[in-house]
């Protein structure tokens, strides 16, 4: 694996991680304004700039029609961690689109 797929490996970790302190400052007490201030919203939002970093890296030798449709891996996870973490929903029809993002991931990563 080229230093690129690791780089564009990372930023969707990181993306994703960004994802569940966003949703983590969302759910506490308050309102927008006191949202935007929480420690989760403030990491989250500085893990998002990591991983546009990160992505620059990776699209100075991954095709962009190859790295963004990789970014869907993170969709995957979030409905896991959003399930596992958050109690949200999870049934046939999400396991289906799972199934269909993951399919599309593995063929244009390797095309």
């Amino acid at each position: 694996m080229t230093l690129h797929w690791l780089m564009l490996a990372a930023a969707i970790l990181t993306s994703l991680g960004g994802q569940v302190l966003l949703k983590s400052g969302a759910v506490a007490e308050g309102g927008f304004v006191s949202q935007l201030f929480r420690p989760q919203t403030i990491l989250g939002l500085g893990l998002y700039g990591g991983a546009a970093l990160l992505y620059i890296v990776a699209l100075r030798k991954i095709p962009m029609s190859v790295a963004l449709p990789c970014t869907a891996a993170s969709y995957v996870v979030a409905v896991l961690v959003g399930h596992f973490a958050f109690g949200e929903a999870l049934g046939a029809q999400k396991i289906a689109a799972i199934a269909l993002i993951s399919a599309g991931v593995v063929v244009l990563a390797t095309a």
